[in-house]
Formats: C-alpha cells, structure tokens, sequence
C-alpha cells in the first residue's frame, strides 16, 4: 500500500453521509481513493440532535439514531462488497455535521464530503455543511464534484502561485503517483492587479511573467527529484479570472488540488477562487491547508 503522507501515520479518510445520493457517490469515490492512498475508511452521520433538544422527545432521538444506525451500516456494507479489503468504521455523532466531522478527522486524515446535501435548493451547488467543512478544516478537504460516469483521464491538476505551494505540488504528486497519472502544474497569472502596477511598462511586464514562471518551474524540478517516477507538466495562463481558468482546466483532470488559505482573523474563510471552484469544477477537488497565512493562497 501506498503511504500518502511524508511523516507521521497517514489517518483514515473520513466521509460525511447524510442519505443523500451526492453523499453516497461521495462515500463510493472516497471508498476507491482510500484504497488508492492506502489508508482505512471512517464514515460519520451526524443527527443534530443535541442541536434540537429543545424540539424533540426522547422517542424522536432514538429514531433519528436508528435511521442514522441503518444509514451507517448500509453505506459500509456497499462498500466492504465493493472493498473486501479494506477496513471501515462508522461513527453516529449527535453534533452538527461540520462540528462532527472536524471532530472525527485525524491531524494527518482527510475529509470528503459530496457537493451538495439534503438541504437547499436542488442545484449544483455545494451545500451549506460542506462550506463550513472546507472552510474551517485544517486538514485536507475533498469535495467530490463532476460525473460519476466520466471517463478518466489519468491527470492531476494542481494550482501552483509560487514556492509556497511545494507543500501543495508535493500532496498532488503523491496523489498522481497513488492513481498511476501525470501531473499537471497550472499556473495562473491574474493579469489584473499587475496591470496597475506596470501599465506602461510592457517590459516589466514580461520580467515579472518571467519572475512568476521561474518559481513555478523550480518547484516542478523539486517535485520531478522527489518524484523520478512521475511525469510532470508545467502551464501557465493568463487571465482577469483564476477560477475560470481552472474550471475549464477540471475537465481535463480526476483530482483538482490547490493550497486553501488559512483562517483569517474574522474566522475561516475561502478564497475567490477556491470558493467559485468547488461550486463548478467538473472533478473532485482537494483544498490543502496552507498554514502559513502571510502567504495568502494558491486559489
């Protein structure tokens, strides 16, 4: 099995259920990147019933927890038949969801939960859980987007700013090499705030283009020496739109991966671009923790 993290013992990958089919394609695809990283599989359902104890009589907990029990024991079932070999467990948590997931992940763990929920409008959009998820982990959050039925295309795609994001680049190896793909560094160059900087200065335009592309390109040697094994791409655009770039970019990938900023001081919070991705990428995205926050973010 493949040992995903660079240190200490990789956690299980933990996914958040609910009964609806997002979260169940969600718990199918997590099931195949669990045995992809070699890593155990942790499903949590999270009733609320702390939450609503003022609203709710003791007979109403005990069938919310069954329905919750049975929900629990059916998902691990599909996927233990699916995954004779690998190891899952379940958690029946009375907290909120997001609060409950945050919980259940370990330091080094993983966090996956479907684009949309039971909640909300029946959309394409992420629902409300998975917002908090991703925006108050510190640890890596997948959201799991795009066609079920969509043939691979054997590429991960990792958005790369600058040097900081070597820590990002290197997950996004790992992960390329755990599913036998090619990896793709995109750099996208928002040719907006450097227009103000340099509008007469079409030369020092081209010297700061050339400046951004030589922190991108060492960062794709660093991972080709780390990474003998994998075939490494390096891009770069320019765009007034990060994110447009990039969910146009998904199609062409299994696995989108981008440093997420750090909690700021009015709490956490995502990106811009990383919160336009996740809501219309046409792949799985995975938001690394840049724990740095003078760094800003890749997306």
């Amino acid at each position: 099995m493949t040992d995903f993290t660079s240190g200490s013992e990789p956690g299980p990958v933990v996914v958040g259920i609910d009964g609806s089919q997002q979260a169940r394609r969600a718990a199918l695809w997590a099931a195949d990147e669990a045995v992809r990283r070699g890593r155990s599989l942790h499903f949590v359902h999270a009733t609320d019933t702390d939450g609503r104890e003022a609203f709710l009589n003791a007979s109403d907990v005990l069938r919310i927890s069954g329905e919750g029990r049975e929900l629990l024991d059916d998902t691990a079932m599909a996927v233990t038949e699916r995954h004779r070999g690998l190891l899952v467990t379940t958690e029946l948590s009375h907290s909120a969801p997001a609060v409950s997931l945050h919980a259940a992940v370990a330091p080094e763990g993983v966090l996956v939960v479907g684009h949309r929920g039971l909640g909300g409008f029946n959309s394409l959009l992420l629902g409300s859980v998975g917002l908090k998820v991703a925006a108050g982990a510190d640890t890596a959050v997948i959201v799991v987007r795009g066609d079920a039925d969509a043939d691979e295309t054997n590429t991960v795609l990792v958005a790369v700013r600058d040097e900081h994001d070597l820590v990002c680049a290197r997950h996004a190896a790992r992960a390329a090499v755990a599913r036998k793909s090619a990896l793709r560094m995109l750099h996208v160059w928002n040719v907006l705030p450097s227009a103000g900087n340099v509008a007469t200065m079409l030369d020092g335009m081209d010297e700061l283009a050339k400046g951004r592309m030589g922190c991108v390109t060492a960062v794709a040697d660093l991972v080709r020496d780390e990474f003998p094994e994998l075939t490494v791409h390096v891009d770069a655009e320019s765009s007034m739109s990060v994110a447009t770039v990039l969910i146009e970019a998904s199609h062409q990938a299994d696995l989108v991966m981008g440093g997420r900023r750090s909690p700021g001081y009015i709490g956490p919070t995502l990106g811009h671009a990383t919160h336009t991705l996740i809501h219309h990428a046409h792949c799985p995205v995975e938001l690394i923790p840049r724990l740095q926050p003078r760094h800003g973010s890749a997306l």
